[in-house]
């Protein structure tokens, strides 16, 4: 980083070297004449623009891997749930009752805790519970089954609380903030002071095209919070599923949790 600002320094100060002394030998021009401040604005424009789209493509993408977890952990869980119906019946039974847990966990605690960039120790309660569940099937032709797909949720839900979190340091929120600002000012001095509608309103545009891409950046870094937001739909539906199963091998059966996901029994 400092051989980054030690090279512009240098850069500048060659630049306006060359403007003393090498100017009068290169261009034919009187001193007073040169690029306005409204040819900098172009190039300074174009660059902000760039910035902010890199940045969103960035963003998109956390967005993105972000669904995909969500929906290879529901996926994950559900193969679970359906590979638990090979194994001794009391296993079973703790097994599907732990995946409807877990779901419940992960639905109303965990992924609330996430639009702040946060887990929730709830889910690795019922998490746990499947480790030891397995221990009683070592050696059976479903042991392992069950610890793939396990280790599979598992591989998730690490993904996806890795995407929870932001992917873009403040410090380049606000470097595009604070170019965002420096544009728009740039492009108002250039303005002419009279008879002036037209570039207001055009100005009035572009700002608010660059502040709604920065705005759309911002929200789409954080894919659990915010308006554009991944809901739990995945894991909805296969908690659904788990606790039809659970409940078709044991209509007796209590869950050994409530309806948020903590432990009753």
């Amino acid at each position: 980083m400092i051989l980054v600002i030690v090279v512009a320094v240098l850069a500048l100060l060659a630049g306006l070297a060359a403007n003393r002394w090498l100017r009068p030998r290169l261009v034919n021009a009187n001193d007073d004449e040169g690029m306005a401040v409204k040819d900098l604005v172009g190039p300074l424009l174009t660059m902000t623009v760039l910035l902010l789209s890199f940045v969103l493509v960035t963003a998109n993408g956390s967005y993105g891997k972000a669904e995909v977890a969500s929906r290879g952990e529901a996926r994950a869980l559900d193969q679970l749930v359906e590979t638990a119906e090979y194994a001794p019946a009391t296993e079973r039974a703790r097994i599907q009752a732990g995946a409807v847990c877990y779901a419940r966990a992960v639905r109303f605690q965990e992924w609330s805790a996430m639009a702040d960039g946060n887990g929730s120790p709830a889910p690795s309660v019922w998490s746990t519970g499947f480790r030891k569940t397995f221990e009683n099937l070592a050696g059976q032709p479903v042991f392992g089954m069950l610890v793939a797909a396990d280790n599979k949720r598992s591989d998730e839900r690490e993904e996806r609380l890795t995407q929870a979190t932001s992917s873009i340091p403040s410090t380049i929120f606000w470097f595009l903030l604070a170019t965002l600002v420096i544009t728009v000012t740039a492009l108002g001095i250039c303005l002419p002071r009279r008879n002036n509608r037209g570039q207001i309103i055009t100005l009035v545009v572009i700002t608010a095209l660059l502040t709604t891409a920065l705005v759309i950046i911002r929200d789409v870094d954080r894919p659990f919070g915010g308006i554009i937001n991944i809901p739990p739909t995945a894991m909805g539906e296969t908690e659904r599923q788990a606790h039809r199963d659970f409940a078709a091998n044991g209509p007796a059966a209590d869950l050994p949790c409530d309806a948020v996901g903590n432990r009753t029994t």
